[in-house]
């Protein structure tokens, strides 16, 4: 099987039966799956980790340990960003939540405590970016652009709404949360951690929408 460029379609091998083409359709709910078909051939398809809650306090995981940790896994052209824990990496034959579970269970033993982690693959990103959600935003020195990832669907989720002249929610998703703030001396950053860890819990992990970027650079 091949892509034919630019149309975007499949071309399949001559004489194949087309039965054993078939993908099965899976409810849209499931978040391991995703809209791509190298998923079902097992073709190789690029994720990158978010890690939570590191190199804060004595919870440090330098990004060189990182790298050489999924290069011991057997990951390869893998990339780290920042040191707020984000790798990509190309993987195949897996799901998000498998690689979740890897991952994690790698980082417990390398370096003695628990880390949490949440998985997107590049496409979800670039989708993410397409969307354009910060579209009308000024930026300035003080602009924050925040996107928060979420590990499962809240069972009460933030409404998009402006909770102050200078933070506002801008939009949620199933599995993100968009919002924008203006730095200033009633609210600063740690004041949106808070706010957002005491809407969705924990196992959350918030990154500037200029790492996105990077990352997708």
């Amino acid at each position: 099987m091949r892509e034919s460029s630019g149309s975007g379609s499949i071309v399949f091998p001559q004489n194949a039966s087309l039965s054993c083409w078939c993908i099965p359709r899976v409810p849209p709910c499931k978040r391991d799956f995703l809209p791509d078909y190298r998923v079902w051939y097992n073709a190789e398809v690029e994720y990158v980790a978010f890690l939570l809650g590191i190199n804060v306090g004595r919870r440090i995981v330098k990004m060189a340990a990182l790298a050489a940790l999924m290069e011991s896994l057997g990951y390869k052209d893998v990339q780290t960003f920042l040191a707020s824990g984000n790798v990509r990496f190309p993987s195949g034959k897996t799901t998000p939540s498998a690689l979740v579970k890897t991952i994690e269970g790698a980082l417990k033993k390398k370096f003695g405590f628990d880390v949490g982690v949440i998985v997107r693959t590049v496409g979800e990103l670039e989708t993410m970016q397409k969307a354009n959600p910060f579209k009308g935003i000024k930026v300035t020195p003080q602009t924050r652009r925040y996107v928060t990832f979420l590990a499962e669907k809240p069972a009460s989720p933030m409404k998009a709404q402006r909770l102050t002249d200078e933070y506002a929610v801008l939009k949620v998703t199933p599995g993100e949360v968009y919002s924008w703030l203006e730095i200033n001396p009633k609210m600063q950053t740690p004041d949106v951690m808070k706010l957002l860890g005491a809407s969705y819990g924990k196992k959350i992990t918030t990154r500037n929408w200029n790492t996105i970027e990077k990352i997708l650079a």
